[in-house]
């Protein structure tokens, strides 16, 4: 235990960056999603978000490979859980922005697993 008395620094949760091969095209996936403008950007880097909120990063990975969910092969690497009023029309809104749906749903009714369009699973659920 420390004795000192130096007040800890205050931390903020600020975002989750996801490894790609391609940041401005994942980058527009999520924007369009979330309806985040990007902040910054280099070529190799994004970061969306708004003014006071958490934001998403995106960079460039020269040896990229995306997740093989559910193989465990290559890790998910990163997962987000958005929360929807109706899984059917927030998954053809999602498919239609890029993303693509694996055969394999472990509970379809109450969440769905989608592919982001670098490999990244991600879930969409009625229940938050």
């Amino acid at each position: 235990m420390s004795t000192d008395t130096t007040p800890a620094p205050a931390f903020r949760y600020a975002a989750v960056t996801f490894d790609c091969a391609d940041p401005a095209e994942l980058a527009r996936f999520y924007g369009e999603l979330l309806g985040y403008p990007t902040l910054f950007s280099t070529d190799d880097f994004f970061f969306l978000g708004k003014e006071g909120a958490a934001g998403l990063g995106f960079t460039r990975v020269a040896d990229y490979r995306p997740p093989t969910w559910p193989d465990p092969a290559q890790g998910k690497q990163a997962h987000i859980e958005l929360g929807v009023d109706d899984l059917d029309s927030a998954e053809q809104h999602l498919l239609e922005l890029g993303a693509t749906k694996p055969e394999f749903q472990p509970q379809p009714e109450r969440w769905r697993v989608l592919l982001d369009p670098a490999g990244h699973p991600f879930c969409i659920t009625t229940l938050v």
